[in-house]
Order: C-alpha cells, then sequence, then structure tokens
C-alpha cells in the first residue's frame, strides 16, 4: 500500500478515536511546515497553552540553537494536531519533530508518517520498558516519551478518619469496598470516578479491568466480567453515585473537591487543584484485585521524527530529540506538565524535589500503554465496545456479562 493511501485510511480511522482527544479544528493553515529553508526545523507540539515566552518553547528554541539550527515552532490541540500530521504527510510537507499523544503513535507509524529509532539513531535504552511500549509497534520503536502521567486515588484524611479507615489498609478490592462500605455507614460519600461514554470513561476503567488481569482481546473474560461487577457493585450499594455515568475526569474531581467524598480516581495533573481543595489528602495507588498495585493506562506524549523527503535531515532532528529528552531538560519538562519522567533517573531527582511525586512514580511504574502489547490502531475501536458495556451495565441495562458478550462481539468485528 503507498503512503497516500495508509494515511488516508489513517485519517478515516481517527474517527473512530475521537474521544480521546479533542475536537478538531478546520483551519488547514498547517499545511506549510516551512521545510524548504534547510536552516529552519519545525516542531509541532500538543501544548498550545504555551506561548513563545514560556519555558518550553524557550527549550525548542535552544534545542535548535545547539544543533545549529532556528526552530519554527507550532502548538495544536491534540486531535487537530494528529490530523495536521496526517494530511502533512500526505502532501509531503511533515515537521522535522512531532510531539504527539502517545496512543496516536500507532495511528501515525501505521500509516508510514514516523521514522523508527533506528532511522534516526534516538537512544531509548535509558527508557522504563512499559511506557516505551505505547510507541512500539510489530517489533519496531516510534520515537521516545517526554514522560507519563497515569491515574491513583485520592483521598480525604478527614472522612476516612470519620469512618475509621487507614488509607494503608486498602490493599486490594476487598479491603477497598469494605473502606467504602463503612464511609457510606459514616453517612458520607465513598468514591467519585469518570466512567463517561468515551475514551476518558475508559481510561479509567482500565486500572479496574487490568487488575483483574482481563486482557483487551477479550473483554468478556471472567475476569473482565469481575472488573465490570465491582463498578456495578458500588453503585447499587451506594458507594458510588450514580453521576459517574455523565462524569468526566474534571466533574468527577469537583465531586471530590466538595469534601464529601472519601476517594476520587484520579491523574497526577490533579495535584495543584489538591492543594486548593482546604482539606488534607493523601494519594494511594490503586489496588489490583488481589493485591499490589493495578497496571493503570499512560497518559502523555512522545517525541517523534517524521518521514522527510530529505533523509539528511534525520541528523539534526536527533540532536533536537536529545535535547528535549536529556536528563537535565526531561526533569525541567515533566515538572512544567505534572508529568513523571520516563527514566529512573530523572524520576529519582522528582522524588528527592517532591516527595509527594513517590505514589505516582510507582503508579507509573506499574503502568501499561493503551496500544501496548501490539493492539496499534485496534484499541480504539476496542475501547468504544468497552465503554459502550460499562455504560450498558452501569445503567442498569445490561448484565455484566451480557454487556461485555456484546462488546466482545463487536471488538472481534470490529479489528479483524
Amino acid at each position: 500500500m503507498t503512503l497516500s493511501r495508509r494515511v488516508w485510511g489513517a485519517m478515516a480511522a481517527l474517527s473512530l478515536a475521537a474521544g480521546m482527544t479533542a475536537a478538531c479544528s478546520n483551519d488547514d493553515s498547517a499545511g506549510d511546515s516551512g521545510n524548504a529553508a534547510s536552516g529552519t526545523y519545525n516542531i509541532w507540539d500538543p501544548y498550545p497553552q504555551f506561548d513563545d515566552s514560556s519555558d518550553w518553547v524557550k527549550l525548542l528554541q535552544k534545542c535548535g540553537t545547539d544543533a545549529g539550527v532556528t526552530v519554527k515552532r507550532t502548538g495544536y490541540d491534540t486531535t487537530d494536531l494528529t490530523n495536521k500530521a496526517l494530511l502533512a504527510a500526505q502532501q509531503g510537507n511533515s515537521p522535522d519533530v512531532l510531539i504527539v499523544d502517545n496512543p496516536v503513535v500507532s495511528t501515525l507509524a501505521e500509516a508510514g508518517v514516523l521514522t523508527t529509532t533506528d532511522d534516526t539513531k534516538i537512544d531509548t535504552s535509558a527508557v522504563s520498558p512499559n511506557l516505551l511500549a505505547a510507541g512500539q509497534l510489530d517489533g519496531k520503536t516510534y520515537g521516545i516519551p517526554i514522560g507519563a502521567n497515569t491515574l491513583a486515588l485520592y483521598y480525604n484524611k478527614k472522612v476516612l478518619d470519620a469512618a475509621k479507615v487507614d488509607p494503608a489498609s486498602v490493599k486490594d478490592w476487598a479491603s477497598l469496598t469494605a473502606a467504602l462500605e463503612k464511609v457510606k455507614a459514616a453517612g458520607k460519600k465513598g468514591i467519585t470516578f469518570s466512567a463517561i461514554g468515551t475514551e476518558e470513561g475508559s481510561f479509567q476503567f482500565l486500572p479496574w479491568f487490568w487488575g483483574s488481569g482481563a486482557n483487551l482481546t477479550q473483554l468478556d473474560s471472567a475476569q473482565g466480567v469481575a472488573s465490570l461487577t465491582l463498578w456495578t457493585d458500588w453503585l447499587k450499594k451506594g458507594y458510588a453515585p450514580n453521576s459517574v455515568l455523565n462524569n468526566t475526569q474534571t466533574t468527577s474531581w469537583q465531586e471530590f473537591a466538595t469534601g464529601d467524598f472519601a476517594f476520587s480516581e484520579n491523574g497526577t495533573w490533579q495535584l495543584a487543584n489538591a492543594k486548593k481543595t482546604g482539606f488534607e489528602y493523601g494519594i494511594i495507588p490503586i489496588p489490583a484485585q488481589a493485591g499490589g498495585t493495578a497496571p493503570a493506562p499512560t497518559g502523555g506524549e512522545f517525541v517523534t521524527a517524521p518521514v522527510q523527503n530529505d533523509t539528511g535531515r534525520y541528523a539534526t532532528s536527533e540532536k533536537i530529540i536529545k535535547c528535549l529528552t536529556n536528563e537535565e531538560n526531561a526533569l525541567t519538562t515533566d515538572t512544567t506538565l505534572s508529568y513523571v519522567a520516563a527514566t529512573k533517573a530523572v524520576q529519582e531527582k522528582q522524588v528527592a524535589a517532591n516527595p509527594e511525586l513517590k505514589v505516582w512514580v510507582e503508579a507509573v511504574g506499574a503502568a501499561k500503554g493503551r496500544t501496548s502489547d501490539n493492539l496499534g490502531t485496534k484499541y480504539p475501536k476496542i475501547s468504544e465496545q468497552m465503554w459502550t458495556a460499562f455504560q450498558a451495565a452501569l445503567s442498569g441495562s445490561k448484565q455484566p456479562q451480557e454487556a461485555l458478550t456484546a462488546a466482545q462481539t463487536a471488538a472481534a468485528a470490529a479489528t479483524k
């Protein structure tokens, strides 16, 4: 299949993944990447919140200067960025460096848009294998993670104290459910999370699904059914509110911030907001069914090098990417983005600077990419059926087994 056909196929497939990211704009100005000038290297990223005065953009410019070139940087919303990257590849004017959300890497790789790290000589040896896996497809690696975020359980110390619950006692599903029962008996609310029918809901369901030992290629396994039964039982018993059906991760956090809930499943990105709640909080890993830390999905971006007609540009792209991801710069960038670093050395520095990050480093250590296990572009199709299933079960229209059996049938047909 030609590059053009693969790219247009990928653009069509992106409609299935729309829930992963923000809505796309109709601005076509990104078609001109400006690669005609050999001394100018183009970088596209998903951080439009940062302007030219930000430390992030200054770092990009410094990395270009250090490599002997001028950097032209453009920031886009995530879905918009993905579509622009596919269109630019089809037109033959891709940016030199593309920073993209990790679940999208496999889409771009399968479309032939990205080089491998073998092509560009990018060293990924220090990166944690579970984080690198999100950028791997068919045994090849496409880029390097800039950092990662994931999920854990925030708790309200006052609510747990009133219910005589020690958060350290929460080690598995049974002990967590027992804690929720005590909280409800004490007149407070148990746990809030996002179970909306989008990728956000799937992102929040995955720690429980994977924590049961289930695999995304078999949604209706006994383990998968156990994970959905856990959620549905929490709603039936009043340990979680019915609002989870429509909650985004933001509205779920807003519920927790009222001070009425014992637990909130949420991410590293809420750390700053946690400090503003006015109550004492703590964080524990999401427990797996039988104990230990459940594998939660990784968020975060990969720094990639799109395919260029002039392969001589790769050497400079490699220098820029190495600069962006080296130990010193990664620490600054990951702190700015509230990410956990992708390498052990930088993670240790983060924890030394902020001990509160220890639980997040542990969570990231147990995490996995949504497109890992060589799922690649199959993942969005599976995820759509998964969120359809838990929405059906939580709303009461189907039993967990029935909902997941229907989901598995649909997912198998969609991923043939």
